[in-house]
């Protein structure tokens, strides 16, 4: 399949949205607290809109969700990484929600084909931040134990973050001003839970992955198989 420019970054942007939410839908059940059920179910079917949205700007959303292969699949290796424990979440969460508030914050000023997405989406993300932001410091600077597991959460899902400032053909901004706001928004978020901010070069050095490449972490293809198996196994059926 050729992509235009704009359909490379809709597919691009949309996959990001629909793995995410699939990844926390997968709480449903398991959350630590009645409350988190809700919020985190809300916060997956805000993501799953925006997919829906910017996928049906690349082709037959259905489609693209539900019939292509891993490779063909570009979201960032980030949104993909399997939940681990609350504390694993609410950092891909927290470092996931501020990329796409800052990103979702710059296309809603233009006057792309993703502007208006951006406008709305925009809200939805600031709340999807601020949750985040609110239970990194609630672990953080929790107890002994939540500390621990939040602070190791933090540094095992940094290298992943490099990714999401890569240019993505497109989306014209500036990703170097991107870069520079998620760090300074995110490191005085840690410091403020009493976390380490994790320490490392630059993007250009940063252990990013290559998800916009259509290479992923070996736990993607479990997710992909459950997440298209219903639609797989019952091809043209209608509901």
């Amino acid at each position: 399949m050729t992509l235009t420019v704009n359909t490379a970054a809709a597919l691009a942007l949309g996959d990001d949205a629909l793995v995410l939410s699939h990844r926390l839908g997968e709480w449903a059940g398991h959350a630590p607290v009645l409350e988190e059920e809700v919020a985190l179910a809300n916060i997956a079917l805000d993501l799953l809109g925006q997919a829906r949205v910017l996928l049906s700007l690349a082709g037959d959303e259905d489609e693209l969700a539900y019939l292509r292969e891993e490779r063909a699949f570009r979201n960032l290796q980030l949104v993909e990484q399997p939940n681990g424990d609350f504390a694993h979440t609410i950092a891909r969460q927290l470092y996931f929600s501020t990329y796409q508030r800052l990103l979702y914050a710059h296309l809603a000023s233009g006057d792309s084909e993703f502007a208006p997405l951006a406008a709305k989406a925009v809200k939805e993300v600031a709340y999807h931040q601020d949750h985040a932001e609110q239970w990194t410091l609630r672990l953080g600077d929790g107890t002994a134990e939540s500390h621990e597991r939040m602070n190791r959460a933090c540094q095992e899902l940094w290298r992943f973050t490099g990714e999401m400032f890569q240019p993505l053909d497109g989306v014209d901004i500036d990703w170097d001003a991107i870069q520079t706001a998620w760090l300074e928004s995110v490191g005085a978020t840690l410091r403020r839970a009493t976390l380490t901010v994790p320490e490392g070069p630059r993007v250009g050095a940063w252990a990013a992955g290559a998800g916009r490449q259509g290479l992923h972490t070996e736990s993607f293809g479990r997710m992909l198989a459950e997440m298209q198996h219903l639609h797989r196994s019952h091809p043209g059926a209608s509901w």
